[in-house]
């Protein structure tokens, strides 16, 4: 698997520096696991009982970033896109009718919105949004809990694209 595009972090940055680039290789990685598939590759699922994809990954990480990012950062309203009352997982339930071009160019501009909302802030500021718990985050939290999320899911990633084409990689 290539690694065009992503770029490793410094191993000396400061502290945001390093934040900022974890994120950004991981969110990297994740584009990389996608890269080169069918619609249909993306959509397959990975084994009975579950409905993880690659497509619904990229999905649930656009959910996320709204999430975090959009509304308990940047205290936007941003509903969801994937998922519902009616559905909380909806965002991993793709369907025939859902597109790699949709979702991914959605991620994207949600990546996009993320960095414009967290790059006036210093790492203690806290997001004038709350999080559906009702708590409060400040900018640092909201990083090293986006990297977790990423690099989580790009685990899932990568056994799905092993099982899939047998690429494997970080």
């Amino acid at each position: 698997m290539t690694t065009t595009g992503r770029i490793d972090p410094s191993t000396t940055a400061a502290e945001r520096e390093m934040l900022e680039s974890w994120l950004e290789f991981h969110r990297e990685t994740l584009a990389l696991k996608c890269a080169g598939l069918s619609e249909e590759q993306l959509r397959e699922a990975a084994v009975p009982p579950s409905s993880m994809s690659l497509l619904g990954l990229v999905r649930h990480m656009t959910e996320v970033e709204r999430g975090w990012f959009h509304r308990v950062l940047g205290d936007e309203d941003a509903p969801p896109l994937y998922y519902s009352d009616e559905d909380p997982d909806g965002d991993f339930h793709v369907t025939a009718e859902d597109t790699w071009q949709e979702a991914h160019s959605t991620w994207r501009a949600a990546i996009d919105r993320a960095r414009e909302l967290a790059a006036p802030h210093s790492l203690d500021h806290i997001g004038g949004g709350k999080h559906r718990s009702g708590k409060t985050y400040n900018l640092r939290w909201i990083y090293v809990h986006m990297i977790e999320e990423y690099a989580r899911h790009n685990g899932h990633a990568d056994l799905l694209r092993e099982r899939i084409d047998g690429t494997t990689g970080d």
